[in-house]
């Protein structure tokens, strides 16, 4: 006879859930590269992995999720969020009781930064709001010869610069080898830009997924549209959200599936791809 249950992921159980998102999510990351992937956990103690679905103690189903405290405006505030969410077809029903052993976790904002249009509609009923998934594409040109001065990409520059919280988002996120790392100002002021190498119509272009500070980014984004046109790419892409002017000559594109997120207290200024799917998984 079929039991149904719904349990947390631990530590003990994630292989597990790796093997069944292997075999039912995404064959071309091995299991042994999905454990490793959802367990990053910055030093930081997790209440779970996640929750799978089981079928008289086989899984049927899943969600990974990601957990970090941080300070938002001065106030420690606790983040989950949701990823590589995984339903066998024949237990579709069960997922929105599934959905809820996540979000029913008092005390969190939470998100999902990759969702299909069937989760998407799925999160919406349960009043998650979308961001603004416009993004800016922009050109690079050699606006300036490049000053290393401005633009710092070697680590020592980085590690000398950064302090305190600046410094340990570096740590937690260098170690991740898909994304790369810049600063640009000059002086004791630098934004810090974590991006990834992307294509754009077949071009070398850049995704920017956080910035430090979005007024020294568009006051010194001609030194980076110089430091990454020298490096071979074509364009830089951030989301709109991210800018208070758009640097020029650019374009807006939109029409993409918008990330989501779930909090009674904070603004989408406050949300960011930090300690998430987006930079804990090469997606």
């Amino acid at each position: 006879m079929s039991q149904i249950t719904i349990e947390p992921v631990t530590s003990e159980t994630l292989h597990e859930f790796a093997q069944f998102l292997h075999h039912h999510l995404s064959n071309g990351r091995s299991p042994e590269r999905w454990a490793s992937e959802l367990g990053t956990s910055w030093n930081e103690e997790r209440p779970n992995y996640g929750f799978v679905l089981k079928d008289t103690g086989e899984i049927v189903g899943g969600i990974g999720a990601f957990y970090k405290t941080r300070t938002v405006h001065g106030k420690v505030e606790k983040f989950c969020n949701i990823t590589s969410w995984c339903v066998l077809d024949k237990y579709r029903q069960h997922s929105m009781r599934l959905a809820l052993s996540i979000i029913n976790q008092p005390g969190y904002h939470f998100s999902d930064f990759t969702p299909t249009q069937v989760v998407s509609a799925t999160l919406r009923f349960f009043k998650f709001e979308p961001l603004d998934e416009r993004i800016a594409v922009i050109l690079n040109l050699p606006w300036h010869p490049f000053d290393r001065h401005k633009v710092l990409y070697r680590a020592e520059d980085i590690e000398q610069i950064l302090t305190g919280e600046a410094l340990q988002i570096y740590k937690d996120h260098v170690t991740f080898p898909w994304l790369e790392h810049l600063l640009v100002g000059e002086k004791d002021r630098y934004c810090h830009i974590i991006y990834k190498k992307t294509q754009f119509k077949g071009l070398p272009a850049v995704m920017i997924y956080y910035l430090s500070d979005a007024e020294l980014f568009e006051k010194y984004f001609k030194f980076v549209a110089s430091y990454f046109i020298k490096n071979g790419y074509i364009s830089t892409h951030i989301e709109l959200r991210f800018l208070k002017q758009v640097p020029w000559p650019a374009k807006i594109s939109s029409g993409f599936n918008a990330k989501l997120y779930l909090s009674k207290t904070l603004s989408p200024q406050d949300i960011d791809y930090l300690y998430s799917e987006l930079v804990a998984l090469d997606l």
